[in-house]
């Protein structure tokens, strides 16, 4: 299955983005046009940009795994 085809998948999800230069940047999904993939990534503070990157600068892109659940532990009272 070819990297676009797997990506129509994500739209609107969060996934990590590995580009071929080395780098790579995570943020969620928004689109697929013109042979490239939009993302809105968190900047700082309230801000948000949406970045495009070509498929042909894309080595993978992941959708981001679920939460663990986390462990409850039963604990004695301090008193």
């Amino acid at each position: 299955m070819s990297l676009q085809h797997k990506a129509y998948g994500w739209i609107g999800s969060p996934v990590g983005v590995s580009l071929k230069d080395g780098t790579g940047t995570s943020g969620i999904l928004c689109s697929i046009q013109g042979g490239s993939i939009y993302v809105i990534e968190y900047l700082y503070h309230t801000q948000f940009a949406t970045k495009h990157y070509r498929f042909e600068q894309i080595q993978d892109i992941l959708p981001f795994p679920q939460c663990p659940k986390p462990t409850l532990y039963q604990t004695q009272p301090l008193y």
